[in-house]
């Protein structure tokens, strides 16, 4: 029996076939950078995904990033999810959320106001089905960003998420990493997620919940200077910055 004491992902490496192995992708897999559409995986990733998604029952990529951005980055094969559970791929066609479509025609006329509106620097990165207002490139803009994101929300009926440097406006369904996590391990005996920022709170809020009824769970931050102190509070393990991530992944090969 492999002694999780010691080693907490001793027995997702024992049952790959009974185990699920899911991963952000910002600050995780990739670097965070002062352009979001300038991230880049680490060299190493897309080869070691693959490889884990040949020995375990699950191995998925769970982001706010669209999947067409995902697979442009990491390539088809495994499960990509997008958009925080409003739109996901096993490989093939992009699949979203039933309830998703009549919310992409709010997304585009908030997002034309944000570009009109918003100082020079903020990044507004359209993503289809939502939208994040970046202000790391012109951080002197963040309250002005953040008081513009929250009456936009009132009037367009969308959701706020507060994120590293950054404010993103989501349609109003019940999805998030918590509904996609318990989604994809259900049935399965291990799971371990990786992930750096507030959004991924209801990623080990799930997992929580599940360890409760017997599920095996690994929860991983990958800090760096901005790290959110609640998710570093509620980790099994702490990772400094997405090279350690990666390292991590290969002693689960």
């Amino acid at each position: 029996m492999a002694d999780a004491s010691a080693d907490p992902l001793s027995i997702l490496r024992a049952q790959p076939d009974r185990a699920a192995v899911l991963v952000d992708f910002d600050g995780t897999l990739a670097p965070i950078v002062p352009t979001a559409s300038e991230a880049r995986p680490l060299a190493g990733v897309r080869e070691v995904l693959e490889r884990l998604n040949a020995s375990y029952a699950m191995v998925a990529v769970v982001s706010g990033r669209p999947v067409a951005y995902l697979t442009d980055q990491l390539g088809l094969g495994l499960r990509l999810v997008g958009l925080y559970g409003l739109e996901w791929s096993d490989g093939g066609p992009t699949v979203e959320h039933p309830a998703a479509a009549p919310w992409r025609t709010v997304i585009d006329s908030v997002a034309v106001e944000a570009t009109a509106a918003l100082p020079v620097g903020v990044d507004v990165e359209h993503k289809g089905l939502s939208l994040t207002l970046h202000f790391r490139p012109a951080p002197d803009a963040a309250a002005v960003t953040a008081a513009w994101a929250a009456d936009a929300a009132v009037r367009s009926g969308l959701h706020e998420r507060v994120a590293k440097m950054s404010i993103e406006l989501h349609p109003p369904i019940a999805v998030d990493k918590g509904t996609v996590v318990r989604d994809l391990v259900a049935g399965l005996d291990a799971a371990c997620y990786l992930g750096d920022d507030s959004g991924d709170l209801p990623a080990f809020a799930a997992l929580d919940a599940l360890a409760e009824d017997g599920l095996h769970t690994v929860k991983i931050v990958v800090a760096g200077a901005d790290a959110d102190p609640a998710l570093v509070a509620a980790a099994d393990l702490v990772m400094s910055g997405p090279p350690a991530a990666l390292a991590l992944l290969r002693t689960l090969l």
